[in-house]
């Protein structure tokens, strides 16, 4: 695996399966994976302010992990990434129709473009799978060596890459700050609700583990919640 830790290293994840379960429900089920390839580092806030265009003070702290950012900004600061960098957008938004939410309402509107290689937000799957790296247990490791969580952190959200990464070479897979998925939580239930995956800086260590699952309105910017690229291989 490929450990280059700078805010844009990506690593390759090879194909798999993981089953994903939901303690609410009871329910289980598994996902088959095709290749991928994922940042080793959550999207940092001074990589966050230069590809948005944000004014310097956003940047203060730069290590440290952008956090409250809505599921919708993180969609968009996708998008204008992969602009930058000439790939193709994963994301088609909704036009915008001037009522001061960029005319993407609650995020059901956007659509993914599977074949597109441009940056994207994970799947649950996909982020569960790399999480793991091949481990079977509820953490890749002892969980003070891998995580900032409540009992560690000093209350405070913490600079990316000062844990041990898991055997891909993945950083603050689990703690510092919750991770934003592409996935609905519950549709039925929950509506457009996304998920959040791997914990926070201010949880108790149960929260920090590979199979707990959270939701969040896609439009609320939380202050422990940040989020992960990814980008498809060719297919």
């Amino acid at each position: 695996m490929d450990t280059d830790t700078g805010d844009g290293a990506l690593i390759a994840v090879p194909p798999g399966r993981v089953t994903l379960s939901d303690r609410r429900t009871q329910r289980s089920w598994p996902v088959d994976l095709a290749p991928y390839r994922i940042a080793a580092l959550p999207v940092t806030r001074a990589r966050y302010a230069q590809v948005t265009g944000s004014p310097p003070e956003a940047a203060h702290g730069g290590r440290l992990p952008v956090e409250g950012v809505s599921w919708l900004e993180a969609v968009r600061f996708c998008n204008t990434l992969s602009l930058h960098e000439g790939l193709a957008p994963a994301y088609r938004l909704p036009p915008d129709d001037g009522d001061g939410d960029g005319g993407y309402g609650d995020g059901t509107g956007v659509e993914w473009d599977e074949r597109a290689d441009g940056y994207r937000l994970p799947t649950e799957a996909e982020w569960e799978y790399a999480c793991r790296a091949g481990t079977t247990g509820p953490r890749y490791g002892p969980l003070d060596e891998i995580a900032w969580h409540r009992g560690n952190s000093g209350e405070r959200v913490r600079a990316v890459g000062g844990r041990r990464p898991n055997d891909w070479g993945l950083y603050d897979m689990l703690g510092n700050v919750w991770e934003w998925c592409w996935d609905r939580y519950d549709p039925e239930v929950y509506g457009a609700y996304r998920v959040l995956r791997g914990g926070g800086w201010f949880d108790e260590p149960w929260s920090c583990r590979a199979s707990v699952r959270r939701r969040s309105h896609p439009t609320l910017r939380i202050d422990d919640v940040g989020f992960r690229l990814v980008r498809s291989l060719p297919r």
